[in-house]
């Protein structure tokens, strides 16, 4: 199934009223199945769902790696996932079902508890660094590099860079296009603990939990964080950057990550 749709309007523009072939982004209800039991239903645009399917099941604690799956299909048209795996037995969600919305949903990330030491997940320990260059060069190259946006405009899009590598990923929900993007990492062997994420929303507490789950030590995005999101940044050990405008940004939480360059 493509991920774009031809669809006639009427457009406005200039002063004319005229017939229009536009281009819009398909929005499908995608099933992720493991082991015969239905995990999730989430609306997701139809692409790269595998590496959907895997980034979510990491980042929600069903199954701890890769290692952990034993077989993986896409089945009725690309709209199931259906996926033999290991998976972790305190997962009693498994005999459940539910619609993730575009912008958030019923899950372990999407549920985030405002005091951060009740989440469940460990601080993040990774030495990396990058410098303010790098940022400014990444994310202006990142963000010339959305086919579907450009088409659409109806898109969020998420940048893992991991050892030289672009994993780029858009979807209709911002949480999904990061775990697309560790996903597609994690496919080709990668381990996304020393991962630079980059994501063109803003940096709500669900996204940085997202991140934090991957285990990525450093989130930057265009777009500002909330109260929330920085408290739980900063108690995780997670560097985040927002506003990153040219060559202006800001550092919200742990700066010592981040080596300035005039």
């Amino acid at each position: 199934m493509e991920p774009i749709y031809k669809f006639n309007i009427k457009k406005i523009k200039n002063g004319r009223i005229f017939d229009f072939e536009d281009t819009l982004i398909r929005e499908v209800k995608l099933d992720i199945v493991i082991n015969s039991k239905k995990v999730v239903s989430m609306m997701a645009t139809p692409i790269d769902q595998e590496a959907l399917a895997i980034g979510y099941l990491i980042s929600e604690g069903i199954i701890k790696s890769i290692d952990d799956i034993k077989e993986i299909n896409l089945l009725n048209d690309g709209m199931v996932v259906d996926i033999k795996a290991k998976i972790n037995k305190s997962f009693d969600m498994l005999d459940e079902e539910g619609i993730l919305i575009s912008g958030c949903g019923k899950s372990v990330t999407a549920n985030v508890d405002i005091d951060p030491k009740k989440i469940d997940a460990t601080k993040i320990t990774s030495n990396k660094k990058i410098s303010t260059k790098f940022i400014v060069s990444q994310m202006k190259d990142f963000y010339n590099s959305c086919p579907l946006y450009e088409k659409t405009g109806c898109v969020h899009t998420a940048r893992l860079y991991l050892d030289g590598v672009s994993y780029d990923a858009e979807d209709i929900a911002q949480h999904s296009t990061i775990d697309k993007a560790c996903g597609k990492a994690i496919l080709d062997g990668k381990n996304v603990e020393n991962g630079i994420l980059m994501v063109s929303g803003r940096l709500s507490s669900e996204m940085i939990v997202k991140a934090i789950m991957h285990r990525i030590p450093i989130l930057i995005s265009r777009t500002a964080t909330t109260c929330l999101g920085a408290k739980i940044a900063d108690f995780f050990n997670l560097t985040l950057v927002g506003f990153v405008r040219g060559e202006n940004m800001n550092i919200y939480t742990h700066p010592e990550r981040i080596i300035y360059e005039n």
